[in-house]
């Protein structure tokens, strides 16, 4: 009998695995919603000066109102006295339509490279990169900030600190563009 059972253990347990994979991923479905991130009462207002410069609001791109039209927050793109460009992207919950810069300047056709952890000069981590075409560079750092200051340079890592409740919203992506020469 044991011999059998042996046998039949060997044959079946393909199956078994198959099984016990698509009752795993199922299983969510089965358990009660845990409530969501509470949102925002008030949006604040998007900041006027950016490390002591002005900033300057500036108009969204086409492809800025595309994705703003679907993205679940707010979004805004500031010029930085001194140069450069300042993307902020606010969110009450989270979304993983709060992706990755590098994922967006990709989608638009620029090639990442040098992808690095960077402090700046207040000695805040960020995650930085060079985007290039057609001859262009730019330099984009990037951050997310929870309502307890906590940041995050990996959005991945801010999605499920966020969705298991281990950082509280509303939460801000930056994004910084300076052009390289």
């Amino acid at each position: 009998m044991k011999a059998t059972w042996a046998h039949r253990a060997a044959e079946q347990w393909p199956f078994a695995l198959v099984a016990l994979v698509l009752w795993s991923a199922m299983l969510p479905l089965a358990l009660p919603k845990m409530p969501a991130v509470p949102p925002a009462t008030t949006h604040g207002e998007w900041p006027t000066q950016w490390q002591g410069q002005p900033l300057r609001p500036l108009a969204l791109s086409s492809v800025e109102h595309r994705f703003a039209a679907q993205f679940p927050g707010r979004i805004a793109r500031f010029a930085v006295a001194g140069g450069g460009q300042l993307v902020l992207r606010e969110v009450d919950r989270p979304t993983r339509m709060l992706h990755p810069a590098a994922d967006c300047w990709r989608g638009i056709g620029w090639h990442i490279d040098a992808t690095q952890l960077e402090n700046d000069a207040e000695s805040l981590l960020w995650r930085c990169f060079v985007a290039t075409r057609n001859g262009a560079r730019v330099r984009v750092c990037e951050r997310i900030v929870d309502a307890q200051g906590n940041a995050f340079t990996d959005t991945s890592a801010w999605f499920w600190a966020a969705s298991l409740d281990q950082s509280a919203g509303p939460w801000r992506a930056m994004t910084r563009v300076e052009s390289l020469l």
